[in-house]
């Protein structure tokens, strides 16, 4: 039997969901296989800002993103800065960043500083987000969440991603699959 991994799609936490880092979260699964998963929360702006980022790194900031919030990307390695990304280099072959992870043919995470090079040159990717941290499960443990009905599943939706404001992004990401967050009850078992 083939296991069925969610690369490329949105995690929904469930109403019921009470651990403060994943409460009302959607994530974004930019790896998973037998060894665990990895994913960058998408609805969770922190108080510091993209020029608040590029600061640390001596680096001028494009005023066109540079009050774009940075986002809470998960619990881990929350020192560790993450860029989830539009992929140009399909088009533009000169777009080859040091350390980036294919999430889909249209999207990547980067975490290499070669990135905020570009990014601060004009040269960067159209459509991004810095978040801080990630959120990772070994293996096995997503899948157990999902036995336990922690999360919703849907496909991927680059609207959601870069066209919503942060807030209504769990209830649109849910609204895609068809289900309202409002009707779902808090209680939940198994028959």
């Amino acid at each position: 039997m083939q296991a069925h991994y969610l690369n490329n799609h949105l995690l929904i936490a469930m109403p019921q969901m009470h651990d403060e880092s994943f409460e009302k979260t959607v994530t974004l699964i930019c790896e998973h296989n037998a060894e665990g998963a990895l994913g960058i929360v998408i609805n969770r702006p922190l108080s510091i800002n993209i020029r608040d980022i590029f600061e640390q790194f001596d680096l001028n900031c494009d005023e066109g993103i540079a009050e774009d919030p940075t986002l809470m990307g998960g619990p881990v390695a929350s020192e560790r800065g993450f860029i989830l990304h539009t992929n140009e280099s399909k088009e533009n072959k000169t777009n080859h960043w040091d350390s980036s992870l294919q999430v889909s043919e249209d999207i990547q995470v980067t975490t290499s500083q070669d990135i905020l090079e570009a990014i601060a040159s004009g040269h960067g990717p159209k459509k991004l987000y810095f978040a801080l941290g990630y959120s990772g499960w070994e293996a096995g443990q997503l899948e157990e969440e999902l036995r336990a009905n922690a999360w919703l599943v849907a496909p991927f939706s680059e609207e959601i991603l870069f066209s919503l404001p942060f807030e209504q992004r769990w209830h649109a990401a849910a609204k895609s699959i068809g289900v309202d967050l409002n009707n779902l009850s808090t209680d939940y078992g198994h028959a």
